[in-house]
């Protein structure tokens, strides 16, 4: 029969012919048969039902084997034994994989033959050890449901005693973390889901059965979620064990995990952000509730640190359904919708106020709650207040972006390292200087371990990753300040001056000491020169304006001002050039506004208790010298407060008395800031303020040497060089004497994206004075009229400034509310030399006037300019925050304080238009015009090989992705949105949170 059979289903017979002969086979199982043929018919339907190549073949062994079980059941009980089982589960049969789940199929159907007889216990026993065996291995989701259908329906198969069954349970937990799903079309998914809830089904019922179990398999829930381990990411298949754990635990489960001193803040941190991941999980039911308890739980203990960082990890993936979720309440018209609608409106200004910094998510959310009403900040701060969610955080999180490569801009992020904002910020900015770029990417470093060199490097893989986000860990090392506290606040303002003056002194130590060893070469044998010559053209491949001796920053942004004391008695003067990389602009009061003239200073180190910094100094601990010898004050001794220099003369009571009257400039400059807040401040306004003269009269007489008395005098700052880039620097922080913290000033400047800056090239016919003035300071009382106006020495040159345009390149954004809390990120665009045809070069129909007799206004053709530019040229802004970008406008960048008000602009970076300094460079790496240069050998070799780690990463994390996707085309999870990263932000605070304005110990990063 059995060879009647076999011949009869491989044969090529129509197929309902075929079943017919096949049906009358079946009949015949009631005859009686030889032990012999029924042996050879359970092995003819076993091969049809495992290897049986198309499905009429395998449904015809499956009816076989059950026609002929059934009637002939010791014959089959002595088939199906021991060996046959062990051999199937271990071996497989033939080709067909023991991990298949065929051959748990055909197990079930044997079981189910010999329920009755006595043999099945030996089974059972067999299955119970084969069972924790598989489940230890891993199986994937198909062989892993078919395992738990299978002891579902024989449950005598499950490993018995408390050890196996606890054992049994917690592999299974371990097996369901490694759960992915193998497509992503709609019956694949839905087949996934059906698998994993077969699983987590027979774990509710061995809970169910055994409740000493239940425990120890949630401790083992809870330790896969909150491993640290980055090559493993648990499945979200995990979530469908939630719904199981009764409700009734909540309470106990929860004090045990907030108050158990074994769990660590990280671990915690790790398993919350995975749970709240589960929300995308398609069946998952009680979630939300266990998040909100794991939250209020962790708040009750006082955990906030774990709420902050969680907050700021998974604020990109919840924030984008803020914006359906209010249309759709809006839709909804009811009474019980508007009342939570105003609510949430509360609650999203609240977010924004708190974790400021995410301009580019929180645009569309303003702009779907604009019709709702907006609570005032008292009341923002009293609903911050009932949660103590403000508590500073020591160590954060890295907000990591694993977007599969580059953002639709095509630019690159910066990887937040632990409070790193500062740095990449103005990475980012340099960067987006086109020309300068360029420069340091065309140098022919090879072979030097100069800061410069890493520079180079950074750029590159800014310029050429294929990666998201760059981790700039070698260049943070290499150019962070030794008084710089690792993962802690910064002054990104003061990062920067050390950055360039310390690529300024190393290219001028790196040229003396090959300018050296050339010369000593050349005394001794032409052929020694060869090394010599090489590092003497490290720095040589940059050609621009002026004397090649110039370094490179000089080139870019070096410019020179020149200051002026004039005696008003006797005329004589006293004049000194210093050079500046960056101009820092103090916020001048409401008089200020009106027609600038000569200020009355009474006090030399402020100007209306604003101070005014013009150097590149770089603020260092007690005891260190300054590193920058670009200071304005030449000879004078300095000290620096907060970012601003002071000039003080060297006798004793001088330090004691300046200190003594803090407390009256903090009180005046309170009442101009509230003043000056009427009315919007532009950068044109700042800069009007720091060229204007100062008349040092009163306690602050000028000593002259001419007249050997104290004097009235008339002090004028004016530029006569102007830098390629101009970098001004928004004096925003000052000191609070009472509660010892800078507060910033939170005034909305305007910032043109044309400027004009007014350079004097004429040199008047003064004497100038060699070497420094001694400037006597006795510090008194401050008057009422601080700023009056006196009438000018006369000691006016005759020439009028040049007005020399600059566009706007980049802007370094402060958003918090003092110096020690908040995050830092970057609008920038490409800007070259060149411009756009007729870019503001209109100095013609503009008054050039000098800035004693007028401001520079920013009303006019410029005016005009900007607002076509911005709709010309579409997208060419962008917008930095560690290792998101993303594209933005113009507009943005103008009403980024407006709509947030904790962000301001802090460091504006502007490129000279027009310039006549050509960038063209034939370097040896060939022939660029109006493009980055050619990569040398080296440094594109290091980008093609991390590009290639980069693709095998992607490709060992393919199955990660896979599940993302799937979960992605389900609709339960947002895509296009970092995991982290935060992405985008840095810090807990993200710009001074719920303390509001009072808050103290907060972290910029």
């Amino acid at each position: 029969m059995d060879k009647i059979l076999e011949g009869l289903v491989s044969s090529s017979h129509p197929l309902p012919l075929k079943r017919v002969i096949v049906r009358r086979v079946v009949e015949s199982a009631e005859t009686p048969l030889s032990q012999a043929q029924c042996r050879a018919m359970f092995a003819l339907s076993t091969r049809l039902v495992l290897q049986g190549p198309d499905p009429f073949q395998r449904q015809v062994g499956r009816q076989v084997l059950e026609a002929y079980g059934r009637y002939h059941r010791a014959e089959f009980e002595a088939f199906f034994n021991r060996g046959l089982v062990l051999g199937l589960l271990q071996r497989g049969y033939g080709e067909l994989s023991n991990r298949d789940p065929a051959i748990l199929d055909y197990i079930q159907a044997g079981l189910r033959l010999i329920m009755s007889c006595p043999s099945v216990l030996e089974l059972f026993e067999l299955l119970q050890v084969e069972a924790l065996r598989l489940v230890c291995e891993r199986p994937a989701p198909p062989l892993c449901a078919r395992l738990c259908q299978l002891l579902g329906d024989f449950p005598q198969c499950l490993p018995r005693g408390r050890k196996l069954s606890l054992a049994f349970c917690q592999q299974l937990v371990r097996s369901i973390a490694h759960f992915q799903s193998q497509g992503s079309r709609e019956a694949e998914l839905r087949l996934y889901v059906s698998q994993v809830t077969q699983v987590s089904g027979l774990l509710r019922s061995v809970w169910k059965a055994e409740p000493d179990t239940l425990l120890p398999s949630l401790q083992e829930l809870f330790a896969v979620i909150s491993a640290a381990d980055t090559s493993f990411e648990p499945s979200v298949a995990l979530a469908s064990l939630v719904q199981h754990i009764p409700l009734q635990m909540i309470t106990v489960l929860i004090r045990s995990l907030t108050t158990d001193p074994n769990v660590k803040d990280a671990s915690m941190t790790q398993a919350l952000c995975r749970m709240i991941d589960w929300l995308s999980w398609p069946l998952a039911q009680h979630v939300e509730t266990w998040v909100i308890a794991l939250l209020k739980g962790l708040a009750a203990v006082q955990k906030f640190t774990i709420l902050i960082d969680v907050t700021l990890l998974k604020i990109e993936l919840i924030v984008p359904h803020v914006v359906s979720l209010v249309h759709s309440f809006k839709r909804d018209g009811l009474p019980s919708s508007t009342a939570f609608l105003m609510q949430l409106t509360e609650l999203i200004h609240c977010m924004m106020y708190h974790y400021s910094g995410f301009p580019e998510l929180y645009e569309p959310i303003l702009e779907a709650v604009k019709d709702m009403p907006k609570p005032t900040e008292e009341k923002i701060k009293l609903i911050l207040s009932q949660s103590a969610w403000t508590s500073q955080s020591s160590s954060l999180p890295s907000c990591l972006s694993r977007l599969p490569g580059k953002s639709e801009t095509g630019k690159t992020g910066l990887i937040n390292l632990g409070n790193t904002c500062y740095m990449n910020s103005v990475i980012q900015a340099l960067f987006m200087a086109t020309d300068f770029r360029r420069h340091v990417l065309s140098l022919n470093l090879n072979g030097c371990n100069s800061l410069m060199r890493k520079l180079q490097h950074l750029f590159a893989f800014l310029a050429h990753t294929q990666r998201e986000a760059y981790a700039p860990r070698i260049f943070f090392e290499a150019s962070r300040p030794p008084w710089f506290t690792p993962r802690s606040q910064q002054d990104c303002s003061e990062y920067l001056r050390f950055l360039l003056d310390r690529l300024h002194e190393e290219e001028r130590t790196l040229k003396a000491l090959s300018s050296a060893k050339t010369s000593e070469s050349i005394m001794n044998e032409e052929s020694q020169t060869q090394e010599a010559d090489q590092k003497a053209q490290v720095f040589a491949e940059a050609p621009c304006m002026g004397s090649e001796e110039r370094t490179l920053i000089e080139k870019m942004f070096g410019g020179k001002l020149k200051t002026t004391i004039c005696c008003l008695n006797c005329k004589s003067m006293s004049q000194k050039e210093e050079a500046f990389t960056d101009l820092s602009l103090a916020f001048c009061p409401p008089t200020s506004l009106e027609n600038i003239g000569p200020k009355c200073v009474e006090r030399s180190e402020v100007k209306d208790d604003y101070m005014v910094q013009t150097n590149t100094l770089a603020t260092s601990p007690a005891g260190e010298t300054p590193l920058n010898n670009l200071e304005v004050n030449g000879g004078c001794d300095t000290i620096m407060n907060e970012g601003n220099t002071k000039y003080f003369s060297t006798e004793p009571n001088s330090e004691n008395t300046a200190n003594s009257e803090l407390n009256k400039v903090q009180d005046n400059r309170d009442m101009s800031q509230k003043l000056v807040g009427k009315n919007t401040l532009s950068v044109t306004d700042l800069l009007n303020y720091f060229l204007a003269p100062e008349i040092l009269s009163g306690d602050n007489k000028y000593y002259c040497e001419k007249c050997a008395s104290l004097q009235n005098a008339e002090k004028t700052m004016q530029i006569i060089e102007e830098p390629e880039y101009l970098i001004l620097t928004l004096l925003r922080f000052s000191y609070d004497p009472k509660c010892h913290v800078r507060r910033k000033i939170l005034d909305n400047v305007s910032l043109p994206l044309v400027l004009e800056l007014p350079v004097k090239t004429a040199t008047s016919p003064l004497a100038v004075v060699s070497g420094g003035w001694s400037v006597g300071v006795e510090i008194s009382d401050i008057g009422e009229n601080l700023a009056k106006k006196l009438k000018p020495s006369g000691a006016d040159e005759v020439t009028c400034p040049q007005l020399v345009p600059y566009m706007l390149s980049s802007v370094v954004v402060h958003s918090g509310v003092s110096s020690e809390s908040g995050h830092y990120y970057s609008y920038a665009r490409n800007v070259t030399g060149s411009g756009p045809s007729g870019l503001c070069h209109q100095s013609t129909a503009l008054s050039l006037v000098s800035p004693q007799d007028k401001l520079l206004t920013e009303e006019g053709p410029c005016t005009v300019v900007e607002n076509d530019l911005d709709t010309e040229m579409p997208r060419e802004w962008f917008l930095f925050n560690d290792s998101r970008v993303t594209f933005t406008s113009f507009q943005s960048v103008q009403k980024i304080t407006s709509r947030f008000p904790k962000d301001t602009a802090y460091v504006l970076f502007y490129k000279k238009q027009n310039s006549t300094c050509g960038f063209n460079t034939n370097s040896a790496n060939g022939l660029w015009v109006n493009g980055d240069p050619p990569l040398q050998k080296d440094l594109m070799d290091a980008i093609t090989k991390d590009n290639k780690l980069y693709l095998q990463e992607q490709e060992l994390s393919a199955r990660t992705q896979a599940l993302q996707a799937a979960s992605a085309s389900c609709s339960f999870r947002p895509n296009g949105f970092d995991d982290n990263d935060p992405p985008g932000s840095c810090g807990p605070t993200g710009g001074g949170g719920g303390g509001g304005f009072s808050t103290v110990g907060r972290l910029v990063f």
